[in-house]
């Protein structure tokens, strides 16, 4: 009885460090992105994720940093770099959660960081399947506000872009704040992001 008693003690013991040891890496990667150390924070991820086989965080985060800095470069070749890295990620995750809202709004962005990055090439390619994609993530999550905003943002722009009504877009982007005051991520590390952006966009949209 103590042996079996000892033996589960252990197995707790080491449950708990595992978790311990995940929160560690997730919290030091978090830290990392927010000084803008983007390249080690994505590097920290893809460890972690090299781990957590089962947890669809870590390569959201090597998706979402690789996204977000193909927005922010210039340079071609380093875009696609980028990009080609966060889909790498995203399909490891998409791969086996293909019903999971927050991983198509990740797709989502990884199509407009392409098309903005090359419209002529594609925009036609991949407008169409991006709005898909977003129609996807609310029916899966209709209170999702980033897949909410997300689809909103993606079309106003292309509304601007050929002076179409952009009312129905900003009322969308109305509800998305909406969505983002009642939201509660699961952990601390899920997805809580894009409540500033939308009050930017609101912003626009109130001009």
């Amino acid at each position: 009885m103590t042996k079996i008693i000892v033996t589960f003690v252990l197995f707790l013991s080491t449950l708990v460090s595992a978790q311990s040891q995940y929160e560690t890496g997730m919290q030091k990667a978090f830290k990392l992105w927010d000084e803008g150390k983007n390249t080690e924070a994505s590097s920290m991820f893809e460890r972690i994720a090299s781990a957590e086989k089962d947890n669809w965080l870590p390569n959201y985060y090597v998706a979402l940093i690789n996204t977000i800095d193909a927005f922010q470069t210039k340079d071609k070749n380093q875009i696609t770099g980028l990009l080609l890295k966060a889909q790498t990620a995203l399909d490891t995750e998409t791969a086996k959660r293909a019903d999971n809202s927050e991983l198509l709004v990740a797709q989502a962005m990884i199509n407009t960081a392409w098309i903005v990055a090359d419209p002529m090439t594609n925009g036609m390619k991949l407008s169409a399947k991006t709005v898909e994609i977003y129609n996807r993530a609310i029916a899966l999550d209709p209170k999702n506000p980033r897949a909410v905003f997300g689809k909103a943002e993606f079309e106003i722009g292309g509304a601007r872009y050929f002076g179409g009504d952009t009312k129905p877009m900003c009322e969308q982007i109305n509800k998305s704040i909406e969505l983002f005051a009642t939201f509660k991520p699961e952990t601390v590390f899920h997805p809580k992001w894009g409540l500033e952006r939308a009050v930017e966009a609101q912003k626009e949209c109130n001009k």
